[in-house]
C-alpha cells in the first residue's frame, strides 16, 4: 500500500510540473529551469552531508542538464554581451558542478548554488513589461 501511495504522489507532482511548464510564457520556463537547477543542487549538498553517493550525482547530472540547456537557449545574437557573459557562466557553473561531484567538494556545490541563485534572483526582478511577452490578464 505505501509504494502506491508513493506513485500517486509521484504522479501528482509530475501532472504540476508538467501543468506548470505547459501554462509558462518563455520568462516563466526560464525561471522554472532556474529553480529546478537549484533545489538539485540543495538535493546533492544534503545527499553528499548523509553520503548517499548515488543520489548526489544523480542530482549533479541533473542540475548540469539544466544549466546546458539555459545555456544551449541563449540568444547572443539579441543578448549580445550579456548572452555571452551568461554562457561564460552557466560553463563555469558546469564545470565547478563537475568537481564538486568527483572530489565530494561542498564548497563547489553551495557556490554553483549560490551563482544561480544570483541569476535566478535577477532573472524574477524583471518587471512584467519587459519580459519581452504581454502580461498575463489572468494573474
Amino acid at each position: 500500500m505505501y509504494s502506491t501511495n508513493r506513485q500517486y504522489a509521484e504522479h501528482y507532482r509530475k501532472v504540476g510540473v508538467t501543468t506548470r511548464v505547459n501554462d509558462a510564457d518563455p520568462h516563466k520556463l526560464v525561471a522554472l529551469l532556474l529553480g529546478g537547477a537549484c533545489e538539485r543542487i540543495r538535493l546533492a549538498v544534503a545527499c553528499l552531508a548523509q553520503n548517499d553517493q548515488a543520489r548526489k550525482g544523480k542530482a549533479i547530472g541533473e542540475a548540469c542538464a539544466i544549466v546546458g540547456h539555459l545555456s544551449g537557449s541563449l540568444d547572443h545574437e539579441a543578448g549580445g554581451e550579456i548572452a555571452d557573459n551568461l554562457a561564460a557562466l552557466y560553463d563555469y557553473v558546469s564545470r565547478r558542478l563537475t568537481e564538486g561531484n568527483l572530489h565530494n567538494d561542498a564548497d563547489a556545490l553551495q557556490e554553483c548554488l549560490h551563482l544561480l541563485g544570483e541569476i535566478e534572483g535577477a532573472w524574477n526582478a524583471i518587471p512584467v513589461g519587459q519580459r519581452g511577452m504581454p502580461p498575463n490578464k489572468d494573474a
